[in-house]
């Protein structure tokens, strides 16, 4: 395991981490002794940061994060993040009342005195402009219930935005071989203001895998199944923001990136960790054996130049168009 450091904070955290989404709930069915040897299994290759939010399972896999790294809080460092478990729209939402009480609850839960990263999960962007939030987090940074803050966008005009805080260490972007833009401004612009880049949504909710089929059918309560066309939430967090039938297609465009790095989600991970603004990147899992699956990408070969502008090449010809949702 590689270590990059977050941006210009003090905390060096494995190249590979994850995220803790799928464990929590809204993937299918979960199974908490099977999630908590993956999470056993990763710590053990290295993993020294998981990312998790206060609605992952209504904190369900805050607390399982809590038991997996029980003795361990000094070196293993979590990411939380706040604000959905309310009204979004609502800057009552972000007051000082309600961002300690989400963050003290996030604390309780995870068995800890303070949190490594506190994220703002997926504001609106007038929540952003608007920025009295940002105060809030400084008090508490004060404080010492949290150790830095940043935050998780769904665009590239909230990242840069966001940019503009001196305050702000982190950005957590979707950004996989389908949703190349922050390659273009916003990772540029954030490694000259010294911010980490967290990569989300890395394999397009396991389209990148190359498992899946149009036969393929998602259980009622997996996101893939209730948020196909942004129902519940922004599109882009469910397949990147692509009609499942269309990723399918896009997909088998690019099974030759498997060829010397065994499996395509492999591929598609090597691929992320070769952009070097990027801090971490941060699959979801399930099983152990999806944890050793994911930890494969940092095995396998970098890409050339020439198949880096091959895939770059087409993400502008056959991707971008038929991408939904702002981004």
């Amino acid at each position: 395991m590689k270590y990059r450091q977050l941006g210009n904070t003090e905390l060096k955290i494995s190249e590979l981490s994850f995220g803790t989404w799928a464990i929590g709930g809204s993937w299918g069915q979960t199974d908490d002794p099977e999630s908590l040897k993956a999470l056993e299994t990763a710590m053990d290759n290295g993993v020294n940061f998981f990312d998790t939010a206060d609605v992952y399972g209504d904190g369900h896999s805050e607390e399982l994060l809590a038991k997996a790294t029980k003795g361990k809080e000094d070196s293993i460092h979590i990411a939380s993040k706040f604000c959905r478990a309310g009204d979004i729209e609502s800057l009552d939402t972000y007051s000082a009342q309600s961002v300690r009480e989400y963050c003290e609850n996030s604390l309780r839960r995870l068995k800890r005195e303070r949190l490594d990263l506190y994220q703002i999960h997926c504001p609106p962007l007038e929540i952003l402009q608007e920025g009295s939030v940002f105060q809030v987090l400084d008090d508490l940074q004060a404080e010492g219930k949290i150790r830095h803050y940043g935050v998780s966008v769904e665009t590239v005009e909230e990242g840069l935005l966001c940019l503009d805080n001196p305050n702000v260490k982190a950005l957590q972007v979707i950004f996989n071989l389908f949703r190349q833009k922050p390659l273009e401004t916003l990772f540029p612009k954030a490694a000259e203001k010294g911010v980490g880049i967290i990569a989300r949504v890395p394999l397009a909710s396991g389209l990148l895998t190359g498992k899946f089929s149009n036969e393929y059918t998602f259980a009622s309560d997996d996101h893939r199944h209730f948020n196909r066309d942004g129902e519940s939430f922004n599109v882009g967090e469910t397949f990147a923001g692509l009609k499942f039938e269309k990723g399918l297609d896009l997909v088998q465009q690019l099974l030759w990136i498997r060829k010397e790095r065994k499996t395509l989600s492999s591929a598609a991970l090597r691929w992320i960790l070769d952009q070097e603004e990027v801090t971490t990147v941060i699959p979801g899992f399930k099983t152990a054996a999806q944890v050793q699956a994911n930890l494969e990408a940092l095995d396998v070969p970098s890409f050339t130049d020439e198949e880096l502008e091959k895939l770059h090449t087409f993400y502008t010809s056959e991707v971008h168009e038929h991408i939904r949702g702002a981004y």
